[in-house]
């Protein structure tokens, strides 16, 4: 078994920007702006690390804060702002929104060529037809996990457990399209799934993503299966500082032993996913000033 480190994987991913970046010194740099409505806990923190991901790697970042109460109107300015905002190249919404406010509305708004989040009907759209485009963060991350693993995946069964526009549906069409690390055979379950351990069995490849704390255990696992642990959710901890512990979907002392490679929870998926937005954003700039 071998652990798929994102902090690695990542950092390798920050450096090659860095390389990049600095060719180009004599511009003004990428610029990230972010919207953070309210306080929750899990977006600060997420926000907080792209931020400081952008200094580390020499982008400009900007964070917009909003109260939890503003209005819909409101959010809609800003975004409005940032679309019209030449010096800025990607845009992010954090999500989850509050619930009096359109999240399809918000994302739609976003320009498409600032949106590196890649959620916009844009974006999906291209990804879905094979064209150039900005690819949601998360799966974009765990493909170039794989890639910097150099882990085949040709021919083999993938299993996605979710089917999120953000993670599940654009993951089944990364692996599913034709290229190195693609050409998979996926098979797309969910809560409605029957015989999900069955299923599961037969995969090569499992890819996590339902939203649920220890979900995938020993019993449905293929021996030599590469396991991929999207899930992050925060469980009561009475031993942790915090009063909190970061859970993946994945019961990880498990089914690390029975994996080839693993990704662990916190440490894996997450971090690529900050560092696929980065190089999201980074395109976004080239494609604006080139």
């Amino acid at each position: 078994m071998q652990i798929l480190d994102g902090k690695i994987a990542s950092q390798s991913v920050k450096e090659n920007l860095k390389k990049e970046i600095a060719k180009i010194a004599d511009n003004r740099p990428p610029h990230l702006a972010a919207i953070l409505i309210g306080n929750n806990g899990a977006s600060e923190t997420y926000v907080a690390s792209k931020i400081k991901n952008c200094e580390e790697i020499g982008f400009k970042s900007t964070l917009i804060r909003m109260p939890g109460d503003c209005t819909e109107k409101a959010l809609i300015e800003e975004v409005e702002k940032l679309n019209n905002d030449e010096t800025v190249d990607g845009i992010l919404v954090q999500l989850p929104l509050p619930g009096h406010i359109d999240e399809k509305k918000i994302i739609n708004l976003i320009n498409p060529e600032k949106d590196v989040d890649g959620f916009s009907p844009v974006s999906m759209g291209n990804l879905t037809l094979g064209n150039p485009s900005f690819i949601p963060a998360t799966p974009y991350g765990i493909m170039l996990m794989l890639e910097h693993y150099n882990l085949e995946t040709k021919g083999k069964h993938a299993v996605i457990i979710g089917r999120s526009n953000i993670v599940g549906r654009p993951m089944s069409i990364l692996l599913s399209q034709s290229g190195k690390y693609g050409d998979c055979t996926v098979t797309v379950c969910h809560s409605r799934t029957k015989n999900i351990k069955e299923i599961c069995l037969q995969a090569d490849i499992i890819v996590a993503a339902i939203g649920k704390p220890g979900f995938v255990t020993a019993d449905m696992v293929n021996p030599g299966a590469i396991v991929i642990d999207v899930g992050i959710t925060r469980v009561p901890d009475s031993t942790k500082k915090s009063g909190f512990a970061i859970k993946g979907d994945v019961d990880f002392d498990t089914v690390a032993p029975l994996s080839s490679y693993i990704t662990p929870v916190p440490g894996g998926v997450g971090l690529m996913t900050i560092a696929a937005l980065l190089k999201n954003t980074f395109n976004a700039y080239k494609n604006r000033t080139s």
